[in-house]
């Protein structure tokens, strides 16, 4: 069965494995003091200067948490778009484990608005409200769009101004850099971002994110918190040795920009076909669609795929590094065979 679910449901890219089989052949320090880690760690500093600190954890929940963890209180509040992952499927994790209150702002295409975020600014030095210090965007977002480098830079000054942070989680953030045709570093570092979550998962690897601090003086601390919230891998050559594949010869941006350029191109496709509705702009490796229900129903005899809303018969088709031309023809004659 072709999924075209999540870029999770992707193979693990050849020269990932191939990193992993690499890094087999002999015994070697643990606990992030290998020569793979060393050397994964140097990749981001190419990527993104010197003054950075990165740590590697197992996925993306854990990323997210251990970066928020590290700037926040409890009686903390973070804010984001009402679709953001750690609002919605995280299964509590950041309240639970953080204890801080997740507060999201609606939003029709996965961004947030500032106006939508000054609104929960009210009670700011009121002991009776949780305090607001994190926004916490997505890029690309849930629903497959992308935030400009501008826009960034406006939510990153407004956070700064007022006395909190920006976070951004990144899980599919080469697919922004491909849309946007830009180094990552001009639109998280050179634009504020403080904490970044850099997703490896989605994008070729068998397991892996990095937490990133680009204002080092918030990672204090956080090689004990990556040990107590149990991300510390004692085998961490198994997730460098990935990261330094991934960042070498730009493979990161091969995959993504392989991602991207199919879910255009099945955009594409699906704009010829009767009865279907493109329901958000093509930007990442997502596309949204409303179609008749019966023609869902018969789709998922034969391909895996998401209801995104019941109410609306929309649906969410990912693509990823692996997705060929042929496989995602293939799915528009079917597509067109039974609406027929």
């Amino acid at each position: 069965m072709k999924s075209f679910a999540s870029d999770n449901t992707s193979r693990v890219h050849p020269k990932i494995m191939e990193s992993i089989v690499n890094a087999n052949f002999d015994n070697a320090k643990s606990y992030g003091y290998d020569e793979y880690t060393l050397r994964a760690e140097e990749k981001f500093k190419k990527l993104f200067g010197e003054d950075i600190d990165v740590y590697f954890v197992y996925n993306g929940t854990a990323a997210n948490i251990l970066g928020l963890a590290s700037i926040t209180n409890t009686y903390n509040s973070i804010i984001c778009s009402e679709w953001a992952h750690i609002n919605t499927d995280e299964c509590g994790a950041p309240e639970k484990n953080i204890g801080c209150k997740i507060i999201s702002v609606p939003s029709r295409d996965g961004r947030i608005k500032l106006e939508d975020v000054k609104k929960h600014l009210f009670a700011v030095g009121v002991e009776h409200h949780s305090q607001p210090k994190v926004i916490s965007i997505t890029q690309s977002t849930e629903l497959g769009t992308v935030y400009t480098k501008e826009e960034i830079k406006e939510i990153a000054d407004f956070a700064h101004n007022n006395n909190m942070y920006l976070h951004m989680d990144g899980a599919r953030i080469a697919n922004a850099a491909c849309f946007l045709n830009l180094d990552i570093k001009e639109f998280t570092k050179d634009a504020g971002v403080d904490v970044l979550s850099f997703g490896g998962t989605k994008n070729g690897m068998m397991f892996g994110e990095a937490v990133i601090f680009f204002n080092r003086n918030l990672s204090e601390g956080f090689k004990y918190r990556r040990k107590q919230y149990m991300q510390l891998h004692s085998k961490m050559r198994y997730i460098s040795a990935q990261f330094e594949a991934l960042l070498t010869d730009d493979l990161y941006i091969k995959n993504a920009r392989n991602a991207n350029d199919m879910a255009k191109y099945l955009e594409g496709k699906l704009r010829e076909i009767p009865n279907i509705i493109i329901t958000q702009r093509v930007e990442a490796n997502a596309v949204f669609a409303s179609l008749p229900r019966e023609v869902i129903d018969r789709l998922l005899e034969k391909y895996y795929f998401y209801i995104w809303n019941e109410d609306k018969n929309e649906v969410r088709w990912m693509t990823s590094f692996d997705t060929t031309r042929e496989e995602i023809d293939e799915f528009v004659e079917d597509i067109k065979r039974i609406i027929k």
